[in-house]
């Protein structure tokens, strides 16, 4: 763990392309677009028992804005925001509100961790879900080649056990990709290149910080 921690920025997915570097080999990369990244409130030991900074990004129509929301922004002196989110902090590395946050917060090279929703897949099998081999082709099998078979003893325990790997919902739930290199940033168009996948789809958001789980991992100056 790092000895000091910095804020990360609230990002959208705009979709994935490749690049190429200077020995000509292409680079797959996912484009994250920042726009409007704003700090809009501070949280500290003394009044709320931890310390974060709260950053607002993608501006929003006051008129589509509650009035309780309205306050907490204009105390701020910021736009109405898309989004809010919060990142905890180490003290020295709290930001004053209403201050402008930038994607050259990241430099090229440097390993981040990009958390968000994973794509809804709905009610799905357990060959897709749990990568199941499902059952034998013939040989007496009749409607039953894709099910999970088995779930349970007899009558002692007598009861399917909890976790037990099922069909199911599968999907939409939070993962984090962690350590994706930052091949470029672009400050002018708020582009952010990462090397690889990041979890969800093409128009959602993701949260992007300082990769924690890294040996190599430095505090960006």
């Amino acid at each position: 763990m790092p000895s000091q921690i910095r804020h990360g920025l609230m990002a959208k997915k705009v979709g994935m392309t490749r690049i190429f570097n200077d020995n000509g080999q292409h680079v797959p990369v996912t484009v994250l677009q920042v726009e409007g990244a704003q700090v809009v409130a501070n949280r500290t030991a003394e009044k709320d028992g931890y310390t974060a900074i709260q950053v607002g990004t993608f501006t929003k129509k006051a008129q589509r804005v509650s009035k309780p929301e309205l306050g907490h922004f204009r105390k701020a002196g910021v736009e109405p925001k898309q989004k809010l989110v919060e990142f905890r902090v180490t003290p020295e590395n709290l930001v004053a509100p209403g201050t402008e946050l930038k994607v050259d917060h990241f430099t090229s090279g440097q390993l981040v961790d990009v958390r968000g929703t994973t794509k809804g897949r709905g009610f799905t099998g357990v060959m897709v879900r749990w990568n199941f081999g499902g059952g034998r082709a013939s040989h007496g099998n009749s409607v039953s080649h894709r099910s999970h078979g088995s779930t349970g003893q007899r009558q002692d325990p007598g009861r399917v056990f909890k976790n037990k790997k099922m069909a199911g919902h599968y999907g939409n739930e939070t993962a984090t990709t962690h350590n994706l290199e930052v091949v470029r940033v672009d400050a002018d168009k708020g582009l952010i290149l990462l090397k690889g996948s990041v979890p969800g789809a093409k128009g959602g958001f993701v949260m992007v910080r300082d990769a924690a789980k890294t040996k190599s991992a430095k505090v960006m100056k």
